[in-house]
């Protein structure tokens, strides 16, 4: 049982009822510790806890406060450059600002100003218990479900699902095949999970994979995990060193895909390297057909596949000849359907041959086809998100030529019907709820590359920002193996993406921003914040704020003992400590192989929190004009306008095929919503079940 990971993705714990009697006290200073960190307990964990002893319950005390601690950020010390802050900041010249500055750099982060912490005002008791996060009373068999979920997911799994992952394999082994699902969607997600079962040498794992491996890409992943790499076969692979037994056996999966070569062709390359661990030659005899694949990749042999075929037909506008062939492989029939329908002289018979197929082409690629008809045209940038292990993203515009009329909608039909038809196949949902603000948290397609944060969503979500005034975005780091200065800075952006201001360590204050100082050196840790005062902001025209975080030193974040970052919410600046574990709203681990992270945008008009955690290679400069509208603010508002699904669609489709819409939460046996029943925040229960 490992109590920190349930707590985390479930905020849940398990707990038993005993005989005993506990003292009210032990309860109460529960209560109390938890509701400084934002938390409290559910009253049906209140009441299983006042069965217990007292000796078992200080442990679980301890370990419970340990964990919300940690998952807070309450575990580390919050000492900013200046401890007055952002009176201190606010106050203070530019001259004496730049003073202070200079102190500190030429110290090496050792002299900083002189000024000691003065008394602050207490946080208001109202603003301290609201919103308090319910800890729920979990049990094993709902922990077990959390390994189901995240092996069963139908979308590809974030670096945290695969620590967690990991750690049921390594902790539990075989035992986990019990728990297995029934499918496995993702050939990603089975390559992971298959390789941690082989590195464990769990007796059942080869029975267990033969069952699912199909393609020569399927066993090229599984070679990729198990040298840790990137299963998306986005980065270059490194395979680690195999016994004979098992590179035979590997080379024996490949030899049943009767689509060796042709898998091969499209990545010849990563398969020559794999080549050179497997030694294929070796089996030449009893693999003649993988070996024979292996020797053409190695020649520059390259077969006329599926792909070679569709794009010479389509070029040709050979639409009858691309028709015979892409039913044959639906889902990319669904992803060239634009194109196609664009080029085709008669879309509606491609439509009709589409239709016919339509059903076969998964949940995701549906999804996806469905929406981009519904709102085609509505944006004039197209947004990408690269797949990989860095969160990156780009944007062009859209110079599509327009679809004949009634054709985009009759294409979104075809998609929508096909969807209906899988999901009624499920099991029946009764009455369903579903909340119309759904429509602001996007399906958690691609999680690959997310950062493990306090609420894990998907890019471009949008998130209500509290009513309080002050937003207070929060760093905090430790030194790797050398000196090492990560910078806090918040860029701001009018409604029309025009760059104003950056506040960052070489502009302190301004427009209704105030930062606590640069600090350069974090052997014990350090910590930065920048105070954002709303209603001020607004009043000078600025709309977005990009929260970023820089390493100064170059240093990847990957390479930090600890580094993260988020947000909490003040009703007024010099309240409470600075940092108030209580006010946190969204804390965000910041790990990435980069050294630039944009974790959130603040769409200040809106109220909103845009989901961002973009990853950059090369920092912002944020002041030059070109630069920006070529960059952050391309970026920008390709995250603000992104037409991706949302929760709100796949629900209703969910809802509409598996039971009836009612109109009031109290009426349904299924509600879908942001604070009950199943939310955004599900999201191991919704990649597993509703994709």
């Amino acid at each position: 049982m490992n109590s920190r990971l349930y707590l985390r993705r479930r905020w849940r714990v398990v707990a038993q009822p005993s005989n005993g009697a506990l003292p009210p006290a032990y309860l109460a200073t529960l209560h109390q510790e938890l509701g400084a960190m934002g938390c409290t307990l559910s009253p049906t964990l209140d009441a299983c806890l006042s069965t217990w002893n007292a000796e078992p319950f200080v442990e679980f005390h301890r370990t419970l406060l340990r964990d919300v601690r940690a998952l807070k950020g309450a575990h580390r010390e919050w000492k900013p450059l200046y401890p007055n802050f952002p009176d201190q900041v606010a106050s203070a010249s530019a001259t004496t600002l730049f003073l202070n500055a200079v102190r500190h750099y030429a110290s090496f982060g050792r002299q900083r100003p002189e000024e000691g912490a003065l008394p602050r005002a207490a946080l208001a008791e109202a603003e301290r218990r609201a919103g308090l996060r319910e800890i729920e009373l979990g049990t094993q068999e709902d922990f077990e479900r959390v390994f189901t979920q995240l092996a069963g997911a139908r979308s590809s799994l974030s670096a945290q699902d695969r620590e967690d992952l990991a750690w049921f394999v390594r902790f539990y082994r075989g035992k986990v095949h019990a728990w297995m699902p029934e499918r496995f969607i993702s050939k990603e997600n089975l390559a992971v999970l298959g390789g941690m079962l082989l590195q464990v040498e769990d007796p059942g794992a080869q029975a267990f994979l033969e069952t699912h491996l199909q393609t020569a890409t399927d066993v090229l992943r599984l070679a990729v995990a198990l040298g840790d790499g990137d299963v998306s076969l986005a980065a270059p692979a490194k395979f680690p060193r195999m016994k004979r037994p098992l590179r035979r056996w590997l080379l024996a999966m490949m030899d049943r895909s009767a689509s060796v070569a042709e898998d091969m062709a499209r990545r010849p390359e990563v398969f020559k390297r794999l080549g050179e661990v497997l030694h294929p030659g070796e089996y030449a005899k009893r693999f003649p057909a993988v070996a024979a694949a292996f020797d053409g990749v190695r020649n520059g042999v390259r077969p006329q596949g599926f792909n070679h075929h569709v794009e010479r037909q389509l070029e040709a506008r050979a639409i009858d000849d691309a028709l015979a062939l892409l039913p044959t492989r639906p889902g990319e029939f669904a992803r060239r359907l634009d194109h196609v329908l664009r080029i085709a002289p008669e879309p509606d018979a491609v439509l009709a041959r589409f239709r016919e197929v339509a059903d076969t082409a998964s949940t995701a690629v549906l999804l996806q086809a469905m929406v981009h008809f519904r709102r085609r045209g509505e944006h004039a940038l197209r947004s990408f998100f690269p797949k990989g292990e860095t969160a990156k993203v780009f944007a062009i515009k859209d110079t599509r030529a327009p679809l004949q009329e009634g054709i985009a909608e009759a294409a979104a039909l075809a998609c929508e019907t096909a969807l209906l038809s899988r999901f009624a196949g499920l099991p029946p949902l009764g009455r369903c709820h579903v909340d119309p603000a759904l429509r602001k948290y996007l399906v958690p397609f691609s999680q690959r590359s997310a950062s493990k944060a306090l609420r894990t969503l998907v890019r471009g979500s949008r998130l209500p920002m509290p009513d309080a005034n002050i937003v207070r975005l929060f760093l905090w780091w430790k030194n790797g193996r050398a000196r090492t200065d990560i910078d806090l800075s918040a860029a701001l952006f009018n409604a029309q993406y025009k760059y104003i201001d950056v506040l960052a360590y070489y502009n302190l204050k301004g427009y209704g921003g105030v930062h606590s100082g640069d600090v350069v050196d974090a052997p014990q840790g350090a910590a930065e914040f920048i105070d954002l005062d709303v209603a001020l902001l607004r009043e000078k025209g600025v709309r977005y704020v990009v929260s970023s975080i820089n390493s100064f030193t170059s240093q990847a974040f990957c390479d930090l003992p600890e580094c993260f970052a988020g947000w909490m919410s003040r009703e007024a600046a010099g309240s409470g400590e600075i940092f108030e574990p209580a006010t946190v709203i969204d804390r965000v681990d910041v790990a990435a192989d980069t050294t630039i992270c944009l974790p959130a945008i603040f769409d200040l008009d809106a109220r909103e929190v845009i989901w961002a955690d973009v990853a950059l290679k090369q920092y912002p400069l944020w002041n030059n004009v070109q630069s920006n509208l070529a960059g952050v603010s391309l970026m920008l508002r390709s995250l603000v306008e992104m037409s991706r699904p949302d929760l709100h669609t796949l629900f209703t489709l969910h809802a509409t095929a598996r039971g009836t819409v009612v109109e009031e939460a109290g009426e349904a046996d299924t509600v879908f919503g942001v604070h009950e029943g199943i939310t955004p925040f599900d999201m191991d229960r919704i990649r597993a079940d509703f994709m």
